[in-house]
């Protein structure tokens, strides 16, 4: 079981580490392509982001996921950063964990006990981003979940701060800088 955790952090980890350049974009106004309520598009280049962390969820959603900065969020994070400045980007990208046969049939071959799983469909995408004027209600934070290129709907957005706000202590970010191997 550790063994599979393991290897499916570790190849959401692989995948992710294609994402390195830094290309912060600011929040655009509210448009058919922005999030209910705090108006956050999906920023240009995102995906070029560098990796904060990586992450499993396990039970009803089986899922890999990737938390990605811009250059002022990562930053914050190596600094330790709290709370985060104004212009700091998060992107949280979800997939479906699927298990991955011809991965396992190489483990198989050289005789290494491994089970491997990969990024399979895209759930979603959701956004952080800081901005203490335009966001003094959230604590400073804009939020944004998007299916499928659209923002979800306004009801879900309405839970985003509330939910957040267990990680109040760590300005409302749950997600630690992985430390380097």
């Amino acid at each position: 079981m550790l063994t599979r955790m393991l290897t499916s952090i570790a190849a959401a980890a692989l995948m992710a580490t294609a994402v390195f350049a830094d290309n912060p974009a600011p929040a655009a106004p509210k448009t058919a392509d922005a999030s209910p309520i705090y108006g956050v598009t999906i920023p240009e280049g995102y995906r070029d982001w560098k990796v904060i962390s990586v992450a499993q969820l396990r039970g009803k959603a089986n899922q890999l996921r990737v938390q990605l900065g811009n250059d002022i969020a990562i930053k914050a994070m190596r600094e330790g950063t709290r709370p985060f400045p104004d212009g700091a980007m998060i992107a949280a990208i979800h997939w479906t964990n699927d298990e991955n046969a011809e991965n396992d049939k190489v483990f198989e071959s050289v005789n290494f006990p491994f089970q491997s799983s990969t990024a399979g469909k895209p759930v979603n995408v959701q956004f952080m981003v800081k901005d203490s004027k335009k966001y003094p209600d959230s604590a400073g934070w804009g939020f944004a979940d998007f299916k499928d290129g659209k923002p979800q709907s306004e009801e879900l957005h309405q839970a985003c701060f509330s939910c957040h706000a267990p990680a109040a202590d760590k300005d409302y970010v749950f997600t630690e800088y992985a430390k380097t191997p």
